[in-house]
């Protein structure tokens, strides 16, 4: 695979999640990460190389902190993987990430049941 194109091909992401269809994503912030993933690789933000590598990292410490691996993981490696990834390369402070996971945490739980979580502008 080239090192600038991104992986149009659920083969080339090992140890995605997937069906005969494609990825799979057990809830919808497993298939926003993935996508801004992908659009952030697409805008020259990282190469999949330094994407593959990060992720396998933050595999591996998962393991060795005892994850067991069951698959059901995957999505929190890759999340893990993406906020490294954008503090190393500075398109999000450490700071601004955790304030914004804050008001995240802050707005779900202020938010009824059923109803779509919004932050505050």
């Amino acid at each position: 695979m080239n090192s600038n194109a991104a992986p149009h091909r659920p083969e080339d992401l090992p140890g995605i999640p997937k069906d005969q269809d494609g990825p799979t994503f057990r809830e919808p912030w497993e298939a926003e990460a993935f996508a801004l993933t992908i659009r952030l690789h697409e805008a020259g933000r990282f190469t999949w190389e330094e994407w593959a590598a990060t992720l396998s990292q933050e595999i591996t410490a998962a393991q060795k902190a005892g994850d067991a691996d069951l698959g059901d993981t995957y999505y929190s490696h890759w999340l893990a993987a993406l906020e490294r990834l954008c503090r190393e390369k500075g398109l999000v402070s450490a700071d601004d990430q955790s304030g914004r996971k804050e008001a995240w945490r802050e707005a779900y739980l202020a938010t009824p049941h059923g109803q779509p979580v919004e932050l505050k502008r």
